[in-house]
């Protein structure tokens, strides 16, 4: 194994994990690369369910998959740590040192050797340094501040519930400062768990007694999409009783409130951050990688990096150009999906003095679910180029598919078959949401 070719990808998110799959199957399984995964975290849940997670409506511990149990079944290794440095004339990674939940060293920092390396540490929610934001919002970035967050709720509704019993004041006010997707499916997520929970109990606490608020700087939500499918998302909020605010920033969070730019302020018991992203601080900082104000890795048309020949850089933590547009690939899962596709070929090349292969992104179209009531988007014709919009079931199954998908990539098709009627048994055995 010391003189295989050594791939080292760092981030196992849906496009790392992806690529990581394929390698292990096709060329470490032959023996003819070495391949190894860095990962801060131990186990992978796929990012656009974090808001499921948040809310209960996803059971985490049932979805997650094991980096160790994967990388044994698909012939790649696995290193638990988070990268902290590069350097590039030894070709190492650093992997800062691991701690436990005391802050005692588990294993000390540690030099990983490369041959290629591919950098694929997805991106973090952006604050644009609002005052107080850090402090008083809650993030969805990571499994454990969704978990996190799901205790915080769960307690929340709990204390209200009991002073609505009491007779006290019971309101609980939630706000949401972003409409994206991420926002905008929490919305939904949050308003199905005010309905579902007092069916489990907690029945002082009437669904009108939770106020939830959707914040959106732009003048309309989810401004990256087209605006049929903003206006859908909106009358749909509303009918689910969620307040939508447009063309209104927000200058700076408190403890229980929120300042918008006009000096108006909210009451807001749970904040919570979800607009903007931006790679991860410490890309900056790496040897003379070039980045952007953004920290992403500015990357070619075959995602090398623009500094290194041997470095490439996918997904979120990427800034890649697009031929005819002035607009680099953007932030998406199906972004990074097909970047994998690519970049597997491109390695795959790379072992056999073959050549890079370009990334062209197909825009599929975008899906955007409110819960269990419905589902609405905008399908992407390959030929036509004119995109459909479509609502309900059928953009319920779309939008299942997705998930199906990026399991097929890791499990292939039986295994992702017996996953799904597992997922059928726990639903009709378990409550419908996480309780605890």
């Amino acid at each position: 194994m010391e003189n295989l070719h050594h791939i080292v990808v760092v981030g196992g998110g849906a496009g790392g994990l992806e690529l990581v799959t394929r390698l292990g199957n096709k060329l470490g399984k032959k023996r003819k690369a070495r391949i190894t995964l860095v990962d801060a975290g131990l186990t992978h849940v796929w990012k656009p369910l974090l808001h499921e997670v948040a809310s209960g409506s996803l059971d985490a511990n049932a979805n997650e998959i094991n980096y160790r149990a994967h990388a044994r079944k698909h012939h790649y290794e696995f290193q638990l740590g988070r990268m902290s440095g590069l350097d590039r004339e030894t070709r190492e990674v650093v992997i800062a040192p691991f701690l436990d939940g005391d802050g005692n060293e588990v294993v000390p920092e540690r030099h990983i050797g490369y041959d290629t390396l591919v950098i694929a540490v997805g991106s973090n929610a952006n604050d644009f340094g609002t005052p107080g934001a850090q402090e008083h919002c809650l993030f969805l970035d990571s499994l454990n501040q969704a978990r996190r967050f799901h205790k915080l709720m769960l307690n929340a509704f709990l204390r209200k519930n009991h002073e609505a019993y009491s007779g006290d004041g019971h309101e609980l006010p939630i706000t949401i400062i972003g409409a994206g997707a991420t926002g905008v499916e929490l919305a939904a997520e949050l308003r199905l768990a005010s309905r579902e929970l007092p069916v489990y109990g907690m029945n002082h606490l009437r669904p009108e007694d939770v106020s939830i608020t959707v914040i959106e700087a732009a003048e309309r939500i989810l401004p990256a999409l087209p605006a049929r499918l903003s206006a859908a998302a909106t009358r749909e909020l509303e009918h689910q009783n969620v307040r939508v605010m447009t063309g209104q920033p927000v200058s700076e969070i408190r403890g229980g409130s929120l300042v918008m730019k006009d000096g108006t302020e909210l009451v807001s018991e749970m904040t919570i951050w979800a607009a903007g992203i931006k790679a991860p601080a410490f890309l900056a900082e790496l040897d003379g990688l070039e980045t952007n104000r953004g920290n992403q890795i500015k990357v070619n048309q075959t995602l090398e990096s623009t500094t290194d020949p041997d470095i490439f850089a996918f997904g979120d933590c990427a800034e890649c150009p697009q031929p005819d547009s002035d607009r680099p690939v953007p932030p998406r899962a199906q972004a990074a999906h097909q970047q994998a596709d690519v970049l597997f070929k491109t390695l795959r090349n790379r072992l056999q003095g073959g050549e890079a292969v370009p990334f062209v992104y197909n825009d599929h179209g975008s899906l955007i679910n409110f819960s269990r009531y419905t589902t609405v988007g905008n399908l992407m014709g390959n030929l036509s180029g004119r995109s459909m919009y479509i609502e309900g079931k059928v953009a319920r199954l779309f939008y299942v598919s997705l998930y199906r998908m990026h399991q097929v990539a890791l499990h292939g098709f039986l295994r992702t078959g017996v996953i799904w009627l597992m997922d059928r048994i726990t639903r009709a055995m378990h409550p419908r949401l996480k309780l605890h």
